[in-house]
């Protein structure tokens, strides 16, 4: 075992995401719990094994974590592509189709997925779902002036929503200072037609349907044990 995975704890999701890391790569660094185990992993690794890397956050929380931890953060334009992602799920349905965003971060995740060349998704087995919107709600990012607007377009969409709110209850806003509605995803809904009506519906900045990101989700039981699925090659 390398030095860097040896704890009083290991965490093997986290070593397991960190592992097809080499020096030279540009990574993508995910937002929520997952993914910091994640970060904290690779900061550990790239310490002991002086690793050359270049990183793009998700959020600024996870920039300022990996800055912390002596990791190279940079812009994603400044970069252009990602060799490696890895992040966190709120939900993974049997084809890999998701739902992000309870950190509030759906919409830079989004936009470094896709400039991501592999897409590495950590999540504990609860995270599995029959159908998305089983356990969470969908997260939509809007522009403050199409708050209501978006939300009657949801409620037509069938999909009932509440802004979200900060523990204190005053209104939350993402990195980039725009409200969120959380919607409540009901069965019957084809979500593939839905991530195309969200794509077009005007006050929508990002919203935490990913369909087609993930080419491998690592999962971890409540025991601590990996298993791994992954997308069918095209």
């Amino acid at each position: 075992m390398h030095d860097w995975m040896h704890s009083s704890m290991t965490d093997l999701l986290a070593a397991a995401a960190v592992e097809p890391i080499v020096t030279g790569m540009i990574v993508g660094l995910g937002t929520g719990r997952a993914a910091t185990r994640g970060i904290r992993a690779l900061g550990a690794r790239a310490a002991a094994e002086r690793l050359e890397l270049r990183c793009v956050a998700t959020s600024d929380a996870s920039a300022r974590l990996a800055a912390s931890l002596g990791l190279r953060v940079e812009d994603l334009q400044a970069v252009g592509s990602i060799d490696y992602l890895f992040d966190g799920a709120d939900e993974v349905d049997a084809d890999l189709r998701m739902i992000k965003g309870r950190g509030g971060a759906m919409t830079r995740e989004k936009l470094v997925a896709h400039a991501s060349r592999r897409r590495v998704y950590l999540i504990q087995s609860d995270k599995l779902v029959q159908r998305l919107g089983e356990k969470a709600l969908l997260p939509v990012e809007v522009t403050p002036d199409h708050l209501e607007a978006v939300r009657g377009a949801l409620n037509a969409h069938g999909l009932p929503s509440d802004e979200r709110r900060t523990k204190d209850g005053s209104a939350y806003r993402t990195d980039s200072g725009n409200p969120v509605l959380d919607a409540t995803l009901g069965s019957g809904i084809d979500v593939s037609d839905l991530a195309t009506a969200l794509d077009k519906m005007a006050g929508v900045v990002g919203h935490g349907l990913f369909l087609t990101e993930a080419d491998l989700v690592l999962i971890e039981d409540e025991t601590g044990k990996l298993s791994r699925r992954a997308r069918p090659a095209p």
